[in-house]
């Protein structure tokens, strides 16, 4: 599978568009290569480079396999949107401390063999059940953010 945004290059700078601080806009993806097998898809977004450890900044489920992406700030109400570490349901933009360098954003999505069963406010310990055995593919997409 290829996971790509026509909003950033791979490592490269997310726009402050969709950052914490300007208003939590999730970027437009686009996706090709489910594998035909896969009944449904999983996105997150996390901070590996975050002081406290990795920080979820996004989680959803119950993607249809037939969707070949999301539009920025895209919020479909049957799809299963997790709890980001920002405590929200949804979307979490890039907020790395200030004076840091430019932290990595890993956008992972994932495709399932066997429908994930998680609904909104789902944690990410439901998540990694979900995904535990279940993985057919995954497509990374990774950008940068520094304020």
């Amino acid at each position: 599978m290829t996971l790509t945004s026509p909003a950033f290059t791979g490592d490269g700078p997310i726009p402050v568009t969709h950052s914490h601080e300007s208003g939590d806009v999730s970027p437009e993806l686009r996706w090709s290569g489910v594998p035909a097998a896969c009944l449904e898809l999983l996105l997150t977004c996390e901070d590996p480079d975050a002081p406290g450890g990795t920080f979820v900044h996004w989680m959803l489920g119950g993607i249809p396999p037939e969707r070949d992406g999301l539009g920025a700030g895209e919020d479909r109400p049957r799809i299963a949107k997790g709890r980001n570490d920002f405590g929200d349901n949804g979307y979490g933009g890039p907020q790395p401390p200030v004076g840091d360098p430019a932290h990595r954003y890993v956008f992972t999505l994932y495709a399932l063999r066997r429908p994930s069963g998680l609904t909104s406010g789902f944690s990410v310990d439901d998540l990694r059940a979900a995904l535990k055995d279940n993985v057919l593919a995954t497509a990374t997409l990774v950008g940068t953010y520094a304020r």
